[in-house]
């Protein structure tokens, strides 16, 4: 079903299955995606140059852990700031410290969210000091994740995107 105004679909089945495929086995290149996908290899490569191209796959990196190289604590902190001279100054700020690893603008009470990791509670306690060690930064309010139920996905936004294909 598409709604007045929505975007066109800019995947098929065959991209959502290309996508799923590179999910699940990331080192299995062109040529072993187009075996098991059972199209050519041309194909498979017009459309992961594709994909690229449109932004829907930004990276092949790997995705990294940080629990496993030794931060487990993760933590999501809302920051209000002083926007007078915008984000940019406390997102660059934000950006130097390596235990932020997402930085997001906000409507509602914050103007930011901020998701953070650390190796324990007293480390936490410093990157909090850190992050709000600038003076655009007027008030921080963090919550610590207790358990992950859901990591970041997108299998399932994909799939969804294929079938608005009309």
């Amino acid at each position: 079903m598409t709604f007045p105004g929505a975007h066109e679909a800019v995947i098929d089945d065959l991209d959502a299955r290309l996508i799923a495929l590179l999910s699940e086995q990331p080192a299995i290149g062109v040529l072993g995606a187009s075996r098991e996908l059972g199209v050519a290899r041309g194909t498979v490569q017009a459309r992961l140059d594709r994909l690229r191209t449109k932004g829907v796959i930004r990276t092949l990196a790997p995705t990294i852990d940080p629990a496993a190289l030794g931060y487990p604590v993760t933590a999501l902190c809302t920051l209000e700031i002083r926007q007078r001279l915008g984000h940019q100054a406390v997102v660059d700020h934000l950006s130097a410290i390596p235990e932020v690893l997402e930085i997001h603008s906000t409507t509602g009470a914050g103007d930011l969210i901020i998701r953070i990791v650390a190796t324990d509670n007293a480390d936490l306690g410093r990157v909090i000091d850190e992050i709000i060690d600038d003076t655009h930064v007027l008030r921080a309010s963090t919550s610590v994740c207790l358990v992950t139920h859901q990591t970041m996905r997108t299998g399932p936004l994909v799939e969804a995107a294929a079938r608005r294909r009309t």
